[in-house]
C-alpha cells in the first residue's frame, strides 16, 4: 500500500527541517522558545525545552529530529521569520516542490492532522539528506544541548533504534507516533552496497517498525 494516504505523526518534522533550510536559517543564531511553541506541543510527548531560554538553531534543528520536542517547530519557523501558518505554508510548498502530490500540512508538529503516502515520504527523506546539514543530524544517535544562560543542559538520543544498533550503516531517519498514524519510521541506510529509502507508516507497535526494517 505505497499509495495509500495515512497519518504522518512527526515525520512530518523533515519537512519543517527543510523549510527552513530553504528559508537560510542562521544556525549560529539564538532562538528563544516562547509561549507561540506551548499550544502547538500541547498533547505530545514531554518538551525540554523550557519557555524563556534561547537556544542555539543549530540544537534546535536535533532536538526536532532526533528526539522529536514538539515546541522545536515553531520556534525554527520564527527564527526564520514565520508564524505557525507560514511555516505550514512553506512545508507545503516544499512538498509541492518535489512533486509530492499527495502530501498535505494542517500542522507544524504532526500531532493534528498531516498526510502522505508511504512512497511520498520515502522520497522526502531522499531529498532531505541530501542536505549535509540535515543528513549529518539524522546520522547523530546522541548529542548534548546547551541554553544561552547555561541553565538548561539537555542530553537527547536519537528514536531513530537502528542507528544504536550498528548492524547496518543507517543514514538518517525519523520517528512518529499518534493513535490517528500508529507507530512511524522513515529510515535510509547503506545495505550491500547500496543505498535504500524506506518507509513504514501505521504501525501496529513501537518495535514493529524497527523488526520491519530488519
Amino acid at each position: 500500500d505505497a499509495d495509500e494516504v495515512r497519518p504522518i505523526a512527526s515525520t512530518t518534522k523533515i519537512f519543517v527541517a527543510m523549510a527552513v533550510r530553504r528559508k537560510g536559517i542562521q544556525l549560529d543564531g539564538w532562538t528563544e522558545i516562547t509561549r507561540d511553541d506551548f499550544d502547538p506541543a500541547r498533547g505530545g510527548a514531554r518538551t525540554r525545552l523550557d519557555i524563556g531560554q534561547p537556544f542555539q538553531n543549530a540544537d534546535l534543528l536535533p532536538a526536532m529530529l532526533m528526539a522529536s520536542d514538539n515546541r522545536a517547530p515553531t520556534a525554527l519557523g520564527r527564527a526564520v521569520g514565520l508564524d505557525k501558518d507560514g511555516l505550514i505554508a512553506e512545508m507545503n510548498a516544499v512538498a509541492k516542490d518535489l512533486g509530492l502530490k499527495k502530501t498535505k500540512f494542517t500542522d507544524t508538529s504532526g500531532l493534528r492532522g498531516n498526510v502522505s503516502t508511504a512512497r511520498e515520504m520515502a522520497l522526502a527523506l531522499a531529498a532531505a539528506l541530501d542536505d549535509e546539514v540535515l543528513a549529518e543530524i539524522m546520522a547523530t544517535d546522541r548529542i548534548r544541548i546547551v541554553s544561552k544562560s547555561k541553565y538548561a543542559k539537555l542530553d537527547y538520543v536519537s528514536t531513530n533504534q537502528p542507528l544504536h544498533g550498528g548492524k547496518y550503516t543507517v543514514t538518517g531517519g525519523k520517528t512518529g507516533y499518534t493513535r490517528a498514524a500508529g507507530y512511524c519510521f522513515i529510515v535510509s541506510a547503506r545495505v550491500d552496497g547500496r543505498h535504500y529509502a524506506m518507509a513504514f507508516l501505521g504501525g501496529d507497535g513501537k518495535y514493529t517498525r524497527f523488526a520491519d526494517f530488519e
